[in-house]
């Protein structure tokens, strides 16, 4: 693109770019020159925008996990609605299907990246971490509702049901058959629904 043309929305037009790249060529692929190639503008508006490619992809995880919050208050909502089973399926599902095991591959591998993100998230895989806050929520209100046990560990809970599925999907041939997220909500469950 020639300098001096305004690209609307650059920041998301970036972060476009980036998951576009993660998605179909990996983590190994992603760099300042591929993701400026992907978005069609001048390597510099990159650099522009962020202090340094690292400062890029703490920011892509942060719009993340942004659009998870937002997730979870939805999931939050639900409380009541549906079935307990049914509402973390959804959730996880969705959380899966997205580009999320990706992204929380590059957090694993970019150490500069993990330390950036040690301000938002100080312990923990960030995004993972964040995933099961919203859904140990989820099942707090679920609690606080009495459809889920009054004594039940929902933290435990839901980084079990994280770990569990983040386990199925990690391999990135294709999602998973919905009955292995629903044998893993079941069964992770089993006893703590009222």
């Amino acid at each position: 693109m020639p300098t001096g043309v305004a690209i609307r929305d650059v920041r998301q037009q970036l972060f476009d770019a980036a998951e576009r790249i993660l998605l179909r060529d990996g983590q190994n692929a992603l760099t300042s020159r591929a993701v400026t190639t992907e978005a069609g503008c001048a390597k510099g508006v990159l650099h522009r925008h962020f202090a340094d490619f690292d400062a890029f992809l703490a920011e892509l995880v942060l719009d993340r996990i942004s659009r998870l919050n937002a997730q979870g208050a939805a999931l939050r909502d639900a409380a009541g609605t549906g079935t307990v089973v049914d509402n973390l399926i959804e959730v996880l599902t969705e959380f899966f299907d997205s580009i999320a095991v990706a992204i929380v591959g590059l957090v694993i591998s970019r150490d500069q990246l993990r330390a950036r993100l040690r301000a938002t998230t100080p312990a923990g895989i960030p995004l993972l971490t964040e995933a099961g806050t919203v859904i140990a929520g989820y099942l707090g209100a679920e609690r606080d509702l009495g459809r889920v046990a009054a004594d039940a560990d929902v933290d435990t809970l839901a980084r079990t049901m994280l770990g569990a599925s983040h386990l199925v999907y990690a391999d990135r041939t294709g999602p998973p058959m919905s009955d292995a997220v629903r044998r893993i909500v079941t069964t992770v469950l089993s006893g703590a629904l009222t």
